[in-house]
């Protein structure tokens, strides 16, 4: 008898397991593939930024928060990006900092990266500043401006949150560097909120 009343209590279990394993791989591609805030970026570059402009070719900016999970899948992709570039964009990677923290907490394995992409300056951004004009709020977003100071594309270039691989932001980005044009100039960003980024046992120095 006691046999009997376990059997449907196991499978009871079972199912109430297999259910909750579900809706955890439901939850978790549902974060994936969540995209953040649009950039929403000015049409012109604006003139208070600090970053130099090359007027004789485009200048591409990157906003990334260095402890967010997905910078290091964006900045494999930014490598490619400058590779099939071949000299035709000046790229620049801003590292979010907060008021408080000290520089290491920012140059980190993704600085470290970031640096080592051939044509790319890598800069400490105290506090957003710079990002702020841009309108960049969600870690990895790309801004592109051509040599005139137009911008000429904003997004992402991931397929999702921390996975790198073909995409539309990075194929949209070559193309508008090596051929003038492109089939679409924004992309959605997958990342993290640059200015709600801290986490847990994050500690200021």
């Amino acid at each position: 008898m006691r046999a009997l009343l376990l059997k449907p209590l196991f499978l009871i279990g079972i199912a109430i397991l297999i259910a909750a394993t579900g809706f955890g791989f439901r939850e978790l591609m549902l974060h994936e593939n969540a995209p953040g805030k649009p950039s929403e970026a000015p049409a012109e570059w604006p003139l208070a930024a600090g970053i130099h402009r090359n007027a004789s070719r485009a200048t591409l900016v990157m906003v990334v928060h260095p402890q967010c999970s997905c910078t290091t899948a964006a900045l494999g992709e930014l490598a490619l990006i400058m590779a099939q570039a071949e000299g035709r964009a000046d790229a620049h990677v801003l590292f979010f900092k907060p008021a408080g923290f000290s520089k290491q907490w920012a140059e980190n394995d993704p600085w470290r990266a970031a640096a080592a992409i051939p044509g790319v300056d890598v800069r400490i951004d105290d506090e957003g500043k710079e990002a702020s004009l841009f309108h960049a709020s969600t870690s990895s977003a790309v801004l592109l401006y051509d040599r005139d100071g137009r911008l000429i594309f904003e997004g992402g270039i991931t397929p999702s949150r921390s996975h790198s691989g073909d995409n539309a932001g990075r194929s949209a980005i070559v193309s508008l560097l090596t051929r003038g044009k492109a089939e679409r100039n924004t992309t959605f960003v997958f990342g993290c909120s640059i200015l709600d980024s801290r986490k847990p046992g994050d500690q200021s120095q």
